[in-house]
């Protein structure tokens, strides 16, 4: 029994996060307002016009000199559902007994378990429209199981954790959108908590808190505050593009390369730049 409590104990350890002057400088191109803690806080009506979007419509994301935005490695919860929301991070690092003695407050991290810094502390600080992203990618046993899951629902978030989760079945029964690196029957064990809201990675991607995830069924892109409005921008008119396309294919009068990638014929190029003009100001 003594063994079972203390495989199901929660992470704790030193904890180091920015200032909220330090969270302002290094998101200082965020455009938008911010959380208390300065976290950069994209609006609510601009995540709605994210979760319309394709990965292959924030492809173009590359071309602003973010080469490493996107993880393709990871499992999907609900392949057919999308993830968009702020990102709220936390690492989880392999336990160091001596680094592990101070909590975030500098007293014992013997502390009664309701007052000691956690994986959990991280998860209380969600919102509504949040994600949390978590790298625990050298840390051994499940970071959420169906219960933390479904407290991460009911708060309106998803997860994305480069590192194991545990009760799998119990967390695909609940609807909502998640993704992970595999899923594994033990508890947490042997970790503490290495940062919260710091800069974290996820794969090959650095994730600032605040920025926008965006998860489909091809993986996950982190899109930095700033640049996520040309992005919904583009998105818009890619979907006007597309829709030209097919209109013009069923008509069954071209050749694919008449149309697409563009059309060459004059007539063609401003029939389709009207249409996208009138679209675009719908």
């Amino acid at each position: 029994m003594a063994m079972l409590v203390a495989a199901a104990w929660p992470a704790a350890g030193q904890v180091y996060k920015l200032s909220r002057e330090q969270m302002i400088q290094y998101t200082g191109q965020n455009p938008y307002g911010r959380f208390d803690d300065g976290r950069a806080k994209v609006p609510d009506e601009l995540l709605e016009k994210v979760k319309g979007m394709s990965a292959e419509e924030v492809f173009g994301i590359e071309r602003h000199g973010y080469p490493s935005q996107f993880d393709g490695d990871l499992l999907a919860l609900h392949p057919e559902k999308k993830l968009v929301g702020r990102a709220v991070t936390l690492v989880l690092m392999p336990l160091r007994p001596d680094v592990a003695e101070v909590d975030g407050t500098g007293l014992p991290s013997t502390r009664p378990r309701d007052k000691s810094i956690s994986h959990q502390t991280a998860i209380n600080l969600l919102q509504p429209g949040d994600v949390l992203v978590v790298d625990a990618h050298a840390i051994s046993g499940g970071i959420i199981g169906d219960n933390l899951a479904y407290y991460i629902h009911q708060k309106g978030a998803g997860f994305v954790i480069d590192g194991d989760i545990r009760d799998l079945d119990g967390i695909r029964e609940i609807d909502m959108a998640g993704y992970f690196k595999r899923s594994v029957p033990p508890y947490l064990v042997n970790c503490m908590v290495g940062g919260m809201n710091v800069p974290v990675q996820i794969g090959r991607v650095t994730v600032m808190p605040g920025d926008v995830v965006f998860g489909d069924s091809e993986g996950v892109y982190f899109i930095p505050p700033q640049l996520v409005k040309e992005m919904v921008d583009r998105a818009d008119e890619t979907h006007v593009h597309d829709e030209w396309t097919k209109k013009k294919f069923s008509e069954g009068k071209y050749k694919s390369t008449d149309i697409y990638p563009s059309p060459s014929d004059p007539e063609l190029k401003k029939e389709y730049q009207d249409y996208l003009k009138s679209h675009l100001q719908k």
